[in-house]
């Protein structure tokens, strides 16, 4: 199957609720060597004026990735994950991501270019609360690479 020509302006709605828990940002800040006491101490993130533990910035890729997987599993999407590289990752945060958050994605398609036998797959993944506040814009992109670059 080819890489569906539609798909531009698709939007896949939020599907399961993330739970952000204290330890998933524990693990996730060791992962990524983010050091700062905020991350694994309450009492230093609350001293700082938050809530709760408080996620380092890239922590948003996971809540944007579970989205970008209804794209990449929908099977009149065309895409074979096998040939998928990705080429892209943006994040613009509205607000910090902290433990307790609750937060679902929308997924919306915003370009599709062919690139010689594949094509580039731009995305923006809308995380919110459950309540409807804006947390992040995750923007990425994937290039499907073609069958004929397999020949070379």
């Amino acid at each position: 199957m080819s890489l569906n020509p539609d798909l531009l302006g698709r939007v896949y709605p939020a599907a399961a609720v993330y739970d952000v828990g204290r330890e998933k940002i524990r693990e996730f800040a060791a992962a990524v060597k983010a050091s700062h006491p905020a991350h694994y101490d309450v009492a230093a993130a609350q001293a700082l004026g938050y809530s709760d533990l408080l996620a380092p910035a890239t922590f948003a890729i996971i809540v944007a990735q579970k989205a970008d997987s209804q794209l990449i599993l929908d099977p009149d999407s065309g895409i074979d994950f096998s040939r998928v590289v990705h080429a892209e990752q943006r994040f613009t945060h509205h607000r910090p991501i902290v433990a307790g958050d609750a937060l679902v994605a929308e997924l919306h398609v915003d370009s599709v270019r062919a690139m010689g036998g594949g094509a580039m797959i731009s995305t923006r993944a809308e995380i919110t609360t459950t309540d409807g506040e804006a947390v992040a814009t995750t923007r990425s992109a994937i290039l499907v690479r073609g069958q004929e670059e397999d020949a070379e």
